[in-house]
């Protein structure tokens, strides 16, 4: 760490930090994972129920709110994504709860921030002028880029814990929101006082691939034929070919990495050449490291080693000619009422279309309320077993004639890739999900849908910086009107300039319309950016 630390736009020494701590750093903290440091967190965690009754429903209540945005997840699949520094800055979306007049903001990140991005978010609040708004904002860094999750590197900095104590006050009307929950973030929150509204890492293991083939095999919905529990690669051998010998017809199959997300842990094995029953063992084991990955640059030598480390899954590779990849979102709040809080169609890339690219809201109307439905049943199971806030349940859809089959392939026990657009559309228009139609509707009636994706990519694009990319936005009408409640707004800016990518989210009143504006969005920044590297 520097010998300074960014904070709101300023440079605070170090020396001066730490003082509020004080006392509270010298009391002795459990150990991580310890039985002394869940009993913490469950006693933190039962400050919830209170806050989302007095805190939560009311607009104008006084609370804190610590933004984490740490992807505590396998970082050398995460260094697989182009400009996964910059994942951090998804969440920024979350600056909009700044709407509320009393609420005060915490956003840590490993890097600065760059001030024009801080302002590009605050300019899209409605009626609340930037300068109030920004008072309320308290942006902390602990510059520290190297390759490890957020958490773990504010957990490693006695100094920086310090500074974020100060900064959260008051804790009686204070939560933290994370991309994810696991050890790193309970530890965090025990040393900082303050609850998640996120479920207890000891659930964790239920978003895992295993977990949720056999949660969804014991409420009864569909799921692609396969095995789970695989601890190495000889057994991951061995359910390839049980798989082939009791479907013969089999072409292809998917192996996952339990805690792979995004596609990025899938990998596809190709059963051309296969003999039949006798010898097909052998045959998958001297094949096994001919597997096509979904992650870049990934290799046999470290997906077996991951196999090993988390283990992993085997099933079948879903065919078909009209093939979607939809998924139904849902959140269980303090007082464990659940609820479904939107569907999207997922925009599937990479070498067998399973990397997660973007997102469609709503899923298709012919099974969107199918898949919700579908979904409702492992969300159920799931608050039985005590989860706490947002998931979303992902589904293979393939038509059949004349209806959709769907089979459900993960759960996603975190925040995803469609929670960031869908939450810019809930503080941008003000409007509500309907689960009974699966629509959404501004405050007015008017129905609203997007299309938006974290990989707008392009090797021109690189040089622009977030000034520039406003310039060209504000130039050729690229962003949000606000009496319409339809237009552009943009994301990951800062992976802009270096890796030339970005996000964007397109809002209309029609789906044609949302993805017309997308493919104006795109058409634009090829034109603007090539003129500029002209």
């Amino acid at each position: 760490m520097s010998d300074s630390t960014w904070r709101s736009g300023h440079v605070v020494p170090v020396s001066v930090m730490g003082k509020q701590m004080g006392n509270a750093a010298a009391i002795p903290m459990p150990s991580p994972g310890s039985p002394e440091e869940r009993e913490a967190f469950r006693h933190l965690q039962s400050r919830l129920p209170d806050l989302f009754r007095r805190v939560f429903p009311d607009p104008k209540a006084p609370r804190t709110v610590l933004i984490c945005p740490s992807f505590s997840l396998d970082q050398e699949v995460m260094s697989k994504i182009t400009g996964v520094a910059h994942y951090e800055e998804r969440f920024l979306c979350l600056l909009l709860l700044l709407r509320w007049p009393r609420t005060r903001v915490i956003y840590v990140t490993s890097a600065p921030v760059s001030e024009s991005i801080i302002d590009y978010y605050l300019h899209l609040l409605p009626d609340v002028p930037t300068r109030h708004a920004r008072r309320r904002l308290t942006l902390l860094c602990c510059h520290d880029q190297s390759s490890q999750p957020l958490t773990a590197k504010i957990l490693r900095q006695p100094s920086f814990l310090a500074q974020l104590s100060e900064a959260i006050g008051e804790r009686s009307r204070a939560h933290m929101t994370c991309f994810n929950v696991t050890g790193l973030e309970r530890s965090l929150a025990v040393r900082l006082g303050v609850p998640i509204y996120g479920c207890d890492p000891d659930l964790h293991h239920l978003g895992f691939k295993s977990d949720s083939r056999k949660l969804f095999r014991d409420v009864g919905v569909p799921l692609p034929d396969g095995f789970e529990d695989l601890a190495d690669a000889p057994a991951v051998a061995d359910a390839l070919a049980e798989l082939k010998a009791r479907n013969p017809e089999l072409r292809r199959a998917v192996v996952k990495l339990n805690e792979g997300f995004s596609g990025e842990g899938n990998a596809v094995f190709a059963f051309q050449g296969a003999p039949e029953k006798q010898g097909l063992s052998v045959w998958t084991r001297d094949r096994l490291p001919d597997l096509a990955f979904e992650a870049r640059d990934m290799t046999w030598d470290a997906y077996s080693a991951k196999i090993q480390d988390m283990g992993a899954i085997v099933e079948a590779y879903i065919e078909g000619d009209d093939k979607r990849s939809p998924s139904a979102q849902f959140r269980i709040d303090p007082l464990g009422q659940l609820e479904a809080i939107s569907t999207h169609d997922q925009i599937m890339g990479g070498k067998s279309d399973q990397i997660f690219l973007g997102c469609r809201f709503p899923a298709d109307e012919s099974y969107r309320l199918e898949v919700q439905a579908e979904g409702l049943k492992a969300a159920e199971a799931l608050r039985q077993k005590g989860v706490l806030g947002r998931f979303g349940v992902d589904f293979i859809s393939v038509r059949d004639g004349g209806r959709w089959r769907h089979y459900a392939i993960e759960v996603n026990l975190r925040k995803g890739g469609t929670t960031h657009p869908f939450l810019m559309l809930q503080f941008l228009t003000d409007g509500s999900y309907d689960p009974a139609t699966g629509l959404y509707h501004t405050p007015a009636g008017q129905p609203r849908y997007y299309y938006a994706s974290d990989n707008l990519e392009d090797p021109n694009y690189r040089g622009l910086t977030p000034d520039d990319l406003i310039d060209i936005a504000v130039l050729n009408d690229l962003h949000l009107h606000g009496a319409m409640q339809q237009g552009v707004v943009f994301h990951l800016l800062g992976a802009l300039c270096e890796f030339g990518k970005l996000g964007v989210v397109c809002v209309a009143d029609t789906p044609d319309r949302a993805r017309a504006l997308y493919e104006q969005t795109i058409a634009v920044l090829d034109r603007e950016s090539t003129r500029s590297s002209a």
